[in-house]
């Protein structure tokens, strides 16, 4: 066993947890007051079900054994017959490697919560994200990174997610965008996010998060690790920056949650390519995310006329395709060995972009195929939608019966500046009581 290297898959495991909770606060302060508790638990509560599903089969279904280089078996149930102490070929045990990828398994889901939040009742959510990781999830982790995956074989790089997580998650939540339909016009309104600062927290935590996502994918303390951490940094950078340049340009102010979406368009933009760019090609790549995210988002989503409400095919779909076709043209032996054939810029042709496109496009496919045979199954026995009314209410209320804080029940209607007065009304009548006798002795 590779020690130093154990103890940092270790480290990284816990960095791609820590990405969940990350993602909670960061969609939760970007939804409405009414929505906030419902998509907060949405998002975490994919933890528990992922993890006992990863164990039951998810495991087994991705990496053990092989169906016609699509999907693994179910030998291995509960992982019985797992020997968890057996060494990977990268040296490390199997047992870390599996939580490893556990990780992955929970904020994978959770990615796509953000496009149907404030509409969706929590109980087909659950059954969706069940069936999505059976049938969608695991076979895509089979095909990209099982050694006997068909993905895999084609010559496909996915360092740590481009196809398998973004492009996956992003399609899943255009789909349901587009089956849920739109939000009351009511709820539109872009400027009521219930947190900034939650936002930018969550974003932070996403980035801290995202070393262990990337870097952790090299599946050992070496170089390629540390290449992973420089083009996470640089291509996040790079795509903050040209995000506030736009804003800029185009809407005259520089906005915090401008900042924040272009450096997760960034993460994501560079995630399929972080061990396998250079400095520079992770530069473009970082810039390219953000162009193209910043025109669907701002542009292209109110001409197609799909509701995703926080932009989870907006920043993860669009930026995920763009990263993982533009490895085609940046990929490079010298930078990882694994690089069998390098991309366009290196000299290497027409052969990588192609497989990195074909890769591409099939997931595209394979993802909106099940996930619209997933939820046409489903709602053949539920709704998929809350009803009018509690959408009006609010999630938080309707379907379960909290609030995110003790201002949301008063506040409506009540001018801001009164809000105090009337959450401490006794002790204002006490003071009150007393004014009032003082001036009536006078």
């Amino acid at each position: 066993m590779d020690v130093a290297s154990t103890v940092f898959m270790f480290l990284a495991s816990i960095l791609v947890l820590f990405m969940t909770p990350g993602l909670a606060f960061f969609y939760g302060g970007l939804v409405s007051r009414k929505n906030v508790v419902n998509t907060m638990l949405s998002v975490f509560f994919i933890t528990g079900i992922s993890i006992l599903l990863w164990i039951l089969v998810g495991y087994s279904l991705s990496f053990e054994g092989d169906y016609y280089g699509m999907i693994g078996n179910f030998k291995h149930v509960f992982m019985n017959g797992i020997d968890l102490n057996s060494l990977t070929t990268y040296k490390i045990p199997t047992s870390i490697y599996s939580i490893f990828e556990m990780f992955f398994a929970i904020i994978s889901p959770a990615l796509f919560v953000g496009a149907v939040v404030g509409r969706i009742k929590f109980k087909f959510l659950a059954l969706f994200i069940i069936l999505w990781s059976l049938f969608i999830y695991y076979p895509m982790v089979h095909m990209v990174w099982s050694t006997n995956g068909f993905l895999a074989k084609l010559g496909t790089l996915d360092f740590a997610g481009g196809t398998v997580v973004h492009i996956n998650a992003g399609v899943t939540a255009f789909v349901l965008s587009a089956f849920l339909g739109r939000r009351i016009k009511k709820n539109l309104n872009s400027n009521s996010h219930y947190n900034l600062p939650w936002i930018l927290l969550g974003t932070t935590i996403l980035w801290i998060g995202w070393y262990g996502f990337n870097a952790g994918s090299a599946f050992g303390l070496n170089n390629v690790a540390m290449q992973a951490t420089v083009t996470t940094t640089v291509a996040a950078a790079a795509s903050m920056v040209s995000w506030v340049i736009l804003d800029v340009i185009f809407v005259k102010k520089p906005q915090l949650i401008g900042a924040c979406t272009g450096t997760l368009c960034g993460l994501v933009g560079i995630t399929p390519s972080a061990g396998y760019v250079t400095v520079f090609g992770s530069f473009i790549i970082g810039i390219c995310a953000t162009l193209a995210s910043y025109l669907f988002v701002n542009y292209l989503k109110a001409k197609i006329g799909v509701d995703d409400a926080l932009d989870a095919f907006g920043c993860h779909g669009v930026s995920g395709i763009l990263g993982s076709i533009m490895t085609g043209l940046f990929a490079t032996k010298s930078v990882n060995s694994a690089v069998i054939h390098n991309g366009l810029f290196y000299g290497g042709g027409f052969k990588l972009l192609g497989v990195q496109t074909f890769a591409t496009v099939l997931t595209i496919l394979f993802v909106a195929i099940f996930t619209a045979i997933i939820i046409l199954f489903l709602k053949l026995f539920m709704p998929m939608r809350v009803n009018h009314k509690d959408e009006v209410v609010g999630l938080d209320r309707s379907e379960h019966g909290e609030d995110a804080d003790y201002t949301v029940e008063i506040s409506d209607g009540i001018d801001e500046r009164k809000r105090d007065m009337y959450l401490h009304s006794d002790e204002f009548q006490g003071q009150f009581a007393q004014l009032n006798s003082h001036s009536k002795n006078h």
